[in-house]
């Protein structure tokens, strides 16, 4: 049950720790989706709740939903002013040559019929900004955190693979793909004016384990 996936509830917000294989929105073959399940997440409120921002099918962790319209409007006007913190864990296809640094690339989205649609860099696209900290490494890959300062597209897997220049474990688009795209949101923060703030943290999932990478320290931030 998506229930058993809530990591923050109170009146007006639910944080989900959305498991990677689950898109947010319904397909069009209407396979199972957050969508599809938000009946299961009144907890006696007439309305639905609703998704207040998007992570990728293939990225788990750190979903936010909004219960009423008033939280909706006021959380997604906290999102467009850059208030709200984003912390990533990814392992990476590789270790980068530095520790840390600051990936400053705008993206724009292209299509070909061959490939459909991607993101790529583009000094016409939109500002992206991504700072990145290596955690650890292990048998020639890094577990890294990842702080976007802007939420576009795909941003993470594209700073990974075109920034740094190494991609994401797992990633079909950008990298060699593979059983499971090894991107996590761990840990999300918005402020509210008249309440405490929403604070929700996403343990690692078991799918990094399987590459040796089990920090719990990491996953707590």
């Amino acid at each position: 049950m998506i229930a058993d996936h809530i990591i923050f509830l109170d009146g007006e917000a639910i944080v989900l720790d959305k498991p990677a294989g689950l898109p947010v929105d319904a397909p069009r073959d209407r396979s199972p989706s957050v969508e599809s399940m938000l009946d299961e997440l009144t907890f006696g409120f007439h309305r639905l709740p609703q998704p207040v921002h998007r992570i990728d099918r293939d990225t788990s962790g750190c979903l936010l939903l909004a219960r009423n319209p008033g939280a909706m409007k006021r959380f997604g006007q906290t999102f467009e002013g850059g208030l709200v913190t984003k912390r990533y864990l990814a392992i990476l296809d590789g270790v980068p040559d530095e520790g840390e640094g600051l990936v400053d690339l705008a993206l724009a989205k292209v299509s070909t019929r061959e490939e459909g649609w991607r993101m790529v860099g583009d000094p016409e696209g939109k500002a992206a900004r991504t700072h990145w900290r290596v955690v650890e490494t292990k048998d020639g890959r890094a577990l890294v955190e990842f702080r976007p300062e802007t939420g576009r597209t795909h941003q993470l897997r594209v700073h990974a693979a075109t920034g740094l220049g190494i991609p994401i474990v797992g990633d079909p688009v950008y990298g060699r793909g593979g059983p499971a795209m090894m991107l996590h949101a761990a840990n999300l923060t918005m402020p509210r004016a008249n309440k405490p703030p929403v604070e929700a943290a996403a343990k690692l999932p078991p799918r990094f384990a399987h590459l040796g990478f089990t920090d719990a320290e990491s996953a707590a931030g």
